[in-house]
C-alpha cells in the first residue's frame, strides 16, 4: 500500500478488534492495515486514548470496505424472520 492514498474506515477500541474487521477486509480481498499508537505494544491504552486502533484501506476502496465493514440489520439476516 505503499504510495497510496489512504483512508480510516473504522476504529476500534482493542487490537483483537480491529485484526477481526482487518480480516473481514482481507477476505473480501481488500488491502488493510491497522494505525495505532499502543508504543510498540507495551501501552495498548494509549492507543484507545489516542482514538483507537484506526483501520485503513486504498481511497479507491473505501467503499466497498465500508460495505464489508456495515453491521447487518436484524431483518437482512438469512432465515430471518
Amino acid at each position: 500500500m505503499r504510495g497510496a492514498n489512504l483512508v480510516v474506515v473504522g476504529a476500534f477500541g482493542t487490537a483483537p478488534e480491529a485484526e477481526l474487521a482487518k480480516g473481514a477486509l482481507q477476505t473480501a480481498g481488500i488491502d488493510a492495515m491497522i494505525r495505532a499508537d499502543s508504543v510498540g505494544g507495551m501501552r495498548p491504552h494509549v492507543a484507545w486514548a489516542s482514538g483507537g486502533y484506526k483501520l485503513l484501506v486504498r481511497e479507491e476502496d473505501e467503499e466497498a470496505a465500508r460495505e464489508v465493514l456495515r453491521p447487518v440489520e436484524p431483518d437482512q439476516e438469512e432465515g430471518g424472520a
